[in-house]
């Protein structure tokens, strides 16, 4: 079952982030049709795929990896420098980003959740594009990680 775990749990991460990245670009187009209902609708599925891609990525990494980091030069052993580089330069906007926009995408949310609409688009015009970042490059890693040289 681990071994199972250690193939098929990358790639449905990967899957939660893209699923995630197409719904923020869902809700975002909802609201400019000034579908507010779907877009709220749209958005609060979009946390929930989150989150769950959030659980499923600390299972894998803390009790599958056993927070054994997946080392790209191990992975792609032939892999040019320069996109060794790339790799590492997107893992780590992408890193330090997730990190910084989950409490504010959560925080956005609530604020829109609660009415607060003047502040939830405020918020929304820097969580939006930082989180659909995220979600895009959570893909890229994941493509450049496990299938750019399989």
């Amino acid at each position: 079952m681990e071994f199972l775990n250690q193939i098929i749990t990358p790639g449905w991460n990967a899957t939660l982030n893209g699923m995630a990245g197409i719904l923020v670009l869902a809700g975002f187009f909802a609201i400019k049709s000034g579908k507010k209902v779907l877009h709220g609708r749209i958005m609060l599925t979009a946390v929930a795929v989150s989150a769950a891609f959030l659980a499923s990525y600390l299972y894998y990494h803390f009790l599958i990896q056993r927070s054994v980091a997946t080392s790209f030069a191990s992975r792609n052993p032939t892999a040019p420098a320069g996109v060794k580089w790339a790799y590492y330069s997107i893992l780590i906007s992408h890193v330090i980003l997730a990190i910084l926009i989950t409490p504010v995408v959560v925080f956005t949310a609530w604020q829109g959740w609660k009415g607060n609409l003047a502040r939830h688009v405020k918020l929304a015009r820097w969580t939006l594009p930082i989180w659909l970042y995220v979600s895009v490059t959570g893909v890229v890693v994941y493509w450049m990680l496990y299938r750019m040289y399989a």
